[in-house]
């Protein structure tokens, strides 16, 4: 009996459910949870908000009043009691350098000795920061449940007092300079594997099926090795007591104290790097010029064309799409980097996904790590589009 086309349908739907629910759970949820925990954060509102409550009535241009600091001041021993304000106050320490000790020592020494008159007279003398409108204004800012002042972050920008947007401190602008960074050697190492993969995948192309083969088997070996191997055999090779720096002292190029300083600095980032992004860039190419026939080029040859004449006019154009192709790979693969520039990059060589990291495992603001991934995938979205427009998604073939 023939199925009808809901029939035919719900099956399908059937058969793609399992790989859309895959989808939807490892790649869906946590980008839309990555997403939302840019701009959402409770933790504070949720633990002082009677405090927030206050500070909303308060003008933010002079201090607050005693009803105010005796709100507040009970907030805080309360959940020193509860072993919980040491999260709220690394939260406001973000925003005010010293916030954590000035809150947590503040709360032990009320909670010890409760004030008899004034909590405002009391706060301040624990701790003059109390008695410093900025102090109020972060507190109040750290409260915010839906705030921007991750994505303001992640672009050096800061809220002033009146909540117009500033320039962060120079010594604190480092979100702007690591983006630049990231981008200017993605697209350097770009560069460099598609110089060094053209005349490769040319090989491929044009080699007898059998040598064809084992050009092929060589490419695709590293694929076969784990990343954290070929990582670690570049700091081998590239260190300065390493085999590179032997070989140049032995056969006299460079003296024993002139060793060159390749690991441990962007050098040694994108050296590693490009070994690892090599194939994604040959095989795009290789994938194109195999289509590419051979008589295109007699062609134009027959018409007195030189070799490069019929390169730069004739086949050039029609390996594009493998060019595009496998540039937009490999540079989008690099901005993403993390494993190689964390082993060989040293402090010069970091890239803006060791930041990501260090805030997701070590300082755990996660907010700010979350609006750092999220505007490199704006950028990488942006990639995409002009990639579509100029080429042509359908045209991109990996082999």
């Amino acid at each position: 009996m023939a199925l009808s086309l809901t029939d035919k349908r719900l099956r399908a739907a059937l058969l793609a459910a399992p790989l859309v629910i895959f989808v939807a759970v490892t790649f869906l949820a946590p980008l839309a949870l990555m997403l939302v925990r840019s701009v959402y954060e409770p933790a504070v509102a949720d633990s002082i908000p009677a405090t927030l409550n206050a500070l909303a009535e308060w003008d933010g241009r002079d201090l607050p009043g005693e009803e105010i600091y005796r709100i507040a001041g009970m907030e805080f021993v309360a959940l020193n009691a509860e072993r919980r304000l040491g999260s709220v106050a690394t939260r406001v320490n973000r925003l005010q350098s010293g916030m954590r000790s000035t809150m947590l020592g503040t709360a032990r020494a009320l909670g010890n000795d409760p004030p008899a008159g004034s909590w405002r007279d009391a706060m301040i003398a624990v701790d003059e920061d109390w008695a410093d409108v900025s102090t109020w204004l972060a507190i109040s800012r750290a409260g915010e449940r839906i705030t921007p002042r991750h994505y303001l972050n992640a672009l050096d920008l800061d809220r002033g007092a009146v909540g117009e947007i500033v320039a962060q401190p120079e010594d604190r602008r480092i979100y702007v300079s690591l983006l630049v960074r990231t981008f200017g050697i993605s697209a350097a190492i770009t560069l460099i594997s598609l110089m060094l993969a053209y005349p490769v995948a040319w090989l491929l192309a044009h080699a007898p099926p059998s040598r064809a083969g084992v050009l092929l088997l060589l490419v695709l070996v590293p694929f076969w090795t784990s990343l954290l191997v070929r990582t670690t055999s570049w700091i081998v090779l590239l260190q300065n007591q390493g085999v590179i720096n032997d070989l140049l002292v032995v056969i006299g190029i460079l003296a024993e104290e002139q060793r060159l300083a390749m690991i441990y600095n962007m050098t040694g980032t994108i050296i590693a790097m490009v070994h690892v992004l090599l194939p994604f860039m040959i095989l795009p190419l290789y994938s194109i010029m195999r289509t590419i026939p051979p008589r295109h080029m007699q062609a134009a040859a027959s018409l007195g064309a030189s070799f490069w004449q019929s390169f730069r006019r004739v086949y050039w154009p029609q390996s594009l799409p493998g060019v595009a192709a496998g540039s937009l790979l490999v540079f989008i693969m690099s901005i993403g980097f993390y494993i190689t520039p964390a082993l060989v990059g040293g402090r010069t060589g970091q890239l803006i996904s060791s930041m990501i990291a260090y805030h997701m495992e070590q300082s755990l603001n996660w907010g700010l790590a979350a609006a750092l991934g999220a505007i490199l995938l704006l950028l990488v979205v942006l990639l995409y589009l002009i990639y579509n427009r100029l080429v042509g998604i359908d045209r991109m073939r990996l082999g």
